[in-house]
């Protein structure tokens, strides 16, 4: 039950990041306080998308609370790092997020997820 929440928590924290990304793509720049201030009080696309991505944090640390009472810190947390690998491929894959596939870009998300396999997977005995 442990890795479940652990990787309900890496989902969260993942679609976290692709709503915020989205919302502050919509919202005004910061450096337009009064149409920012207006933005969050009229409630638009990008100020409801930013609430549910903090609502979305907030969900995601609650199910990493319940992942580290059931597993070892040691295995939980290189699970984090698939978030990562996550957030990257749906950037790519959804158009409107504007992000740009490379080779560079691959060959780290590859690496962060050997990387992963190698700390999680069981090790044989010798």
């Amino acid at each position: 039950m442990g890795y479940f929440w652990a990787l309900m928590s890496v989902l969260l924290v993942s679609c976290a990041q692709l709503i915020m990304k989205w919302a502050m793509m919509t919202l005004p720049p910061v450096s337009q306080h009064a149409e920012l201030l207006m933005a969050f009080l009229s409630l638009s696309s990008g100020a409801l998308a930013l609430f549910v991505g903090l609502f979305a944090y907030v969900f995601s640390m609650g199910c990493w609370f319940l992942a580290l009472r059931r597993i070892a810190l040691s295995k939980a947390y290189p699970l984090l790092s698939l978030s990562y690998v996550l957030v990257w491929a749906t950037a790519i894959w959804l158009p409107w997020l504007n992000e740009s596939f490379s080779t560079g870009k691959l060959v780290g998300v590859s690496v962060i997820f050997i990387g992963l396999l190698m700390v999680c997977l069981p090790q044989r005995k010798r």
